[in-house]
């Protein structure tokens, strides 16, 4: 099975900031090129922070309002430190975590929902910056066609995997969704083919409709049961 990689999906001209950039400076790269957060580099390259947004809006939210009908937020010391920052150093959210360009779309989307993050930069053995993973670039492993799926589902899986007659099993997939049918030996075999069905890149959801001995006999001693009673 051929997983797409992390280095595959990343954004290779990535908008970077120093320590020492100044806010307005920030804040003109965001606006120019159309991005929503930038990494923050040291000397070498490495990325030490991210500055997004988010971190600039603080400091609006931080300024009086010239009616004065609102009152400052309550902000603790490191967000007002933050807010009342000046160049990038200040200003941004630290450390930057980071993928490496062999991760799966699985492990940076995981690390993504955990860490509640829109972005990881992507770091060489060195911890240089080699591009930049968002959302919406793991989400173009769901753009896949219909018939790639199905390709590698029929010839890796089935073939391939489990050594399955052509005849055995067949998959439907439709808009991500795989439908399995047929028949296989054990109820084992059909939990390791969902599984393996679902992580296949482009694949949304699985189902099946398998047959397996241990179904047919429970069917078989159901009936039993009923002509005894």
């Amino acid at each position: 099975m051929d997983q797409r990689s992390v280095g595959e999906l990343m954004t290779r001209d990535v908008v970077s900031v120093r320590l020492d950039t100044p806010f307005k400076e920030i804040a003109r790269a965001l606006s120019d090129h159309g991005v929503s957060a930038v990494p923050v580099l040291d000397d070498a390259g490495r990325p030490v922070g991210v500055v997004s947004e988010a971190d600039l809006l603080r400091k609006a939210a931080n300024r009086s309002d010239r009616s004065g009908r609102l009152p400052l937020p309550h902000l603790e010391a490191w967000e007002r430190a933050r807010a009342e920052g000046v160049v990038a150093a200040e200003i941004m959210s630290a450390p930057a975590l980071s993928a490496r360009p062999q991760w799966t779309v699985v492990e940076a989307a995981r690390v993504m929902a955990q860490q509640h993050v829109k972005r990881l930069p992507v770091v060489d053995e060195t911890d240089k910056l080699l591009g930049i993973a968002s959302r919406s670039d793991l989400l173009r492993v769901f753009l896949r066609r219909d018939s790639a799926i199905h390709e590698e589902i029929s010839r890796d899986i089935l073939a391939r995997t489990l050594r399955l007659a052509p005849s055995a099993v067949t998959a439907e997939v439709e808009q991500g969704q795989v439908t399995l049918h047929g028949a296989v030996d054990d109820e084992h075999t059909v939990a390791v083919l969902v599984r393996l069905c679902g992580s296949v890149d482009g694949v949304v959801a699985v189902s099946e409709d398998l047959e397996h001995p241990s179904e047919e006999t429970g069917l078989a001693e159901s009936a039993g049961r009923r002509g005894v009673s």
